[in-house]
Formats: structure tokens, C-alpha cells, sequence
């Protein structure tokens, strides 16, 4: 068991907002359990309550806990992608519905954002030579999705 999980917090799409990213995500992703609202809840009875499920070996809960608390830029989930064509896989997916930031960022259709980045941002935005990493620092802020060919060759 995965002692710190993210929360996430909807207002009543938690069900299809977890099968939504276990679809995109695949692999050991899955749904791992449903609870329901019982009559001593403060939600409608029977309807789905929580939702806990896998991404890629992280669990997440998922509640459907009304519309009080929507999602902010202030947290986002951060994507580890190995290649550009994982970068630009993901990207179509999750702004299906949803809508493109800046930098790598973007809010899938359920408010939720996502930073999904390429291994070679933090080498293009670290290289030894001050005035290339400021090269490509200047080409991360003028993208939407990255391009990481594009900030290793600033």
C-alpha cells in the first residue's frame, strides 16, 4: 500500500475522470476500488462517493465532492515522458476537451492541470554554457507543448 496518495477533489465526475486517465495512461493503470455514498453520507445515496486508482504506478482517490472546490494551476500532476512522441501522445489526449497552457502545461477537460514534460528539459535548461540554457529557457516560455528538439538546439 502507497502511503501518501494524491486527492483529488470533483464535483461529480471522479468515476469518469479515473477510467479517463487509466485509458490514456494503460499498463499496470487500473481502477482499484469504488465506494458509494450510504444514507448516513452527506452525498445522494448510492451514488459514487471515491474512486481509487492507479497511473503508472501512482495511486490516486478521486471524490466527487461538489462543486465548493475546483481545481486550481496551483497544483498539477507532472509527467516524466521519455520521448517526444510520448510528449506529443499524451499532450493530444489530455487537451482533448481541455486546453492548452504554456511551458508544458496544460488543464485536461476536468480543470485538473498537467505539466507533461520531456527527459531533456531540465539538461537544455541546466547546460553548463549560461547563454544556451538562457537560449532555451527563452524557447520553454514561448512553447505550449515542448519541444525538446527545439530547446536542445537554442
Amino acid at each position: 500500500m502507497q502511503k501518501i496518495k494524491t486527492f483529488l477533489w470533483f464535483d461529480n465526475q471522479a468515476e469518469e475522470a479515473a477510467n479517463h486517465y487509466v485509458s490514456i495512461f494503460g499498463g499496470d493503470s487500473k481502477v482499484l476500488g469504488v465506494t458509494h455514498y450510504t444514507e448516513a453520507s452527506p452525498g445522494e445515496p448510492g451514488a459514487v462517493m471515491t474512486v481509487e486508482f492507479r497511473l503508472a504506478g501512482q495511486e490516486y482517490v478521486a471524490l466527487n465532492g461538489g462543486p465548493q472546490f475546483p481545481f486550481t494551476e496551483a497544483i498539477s500532476l507532472s509527467v516524466d515522458c521519455e520521448s517526444q512522441a510520448e510528449v506529443d501522445e499524451l499532450w493530444a489526449k489530455l487537451t482533448d476537451g481541455g486546453e492548452e497552457s504554456q511551458c508544458g502545461w496544460l488543464k485536461d477537460r476536468y480543470g485538473l492541470s498537467w505539466q507533461i514534460v520531456p527527459r531533456g528539459l531540465s539538461e537544455a535548461l541546466s547546460d553548463p554554457d549560461p547563454a544556451k540554457a538562457d537560449r532555451a529557457m527563452k524557447a520553454m516560455l514561448g512553447m505550449k507543448k515542448l519541444d525538446i528538439e527545439a530547446l536542445l538546439n537554442a
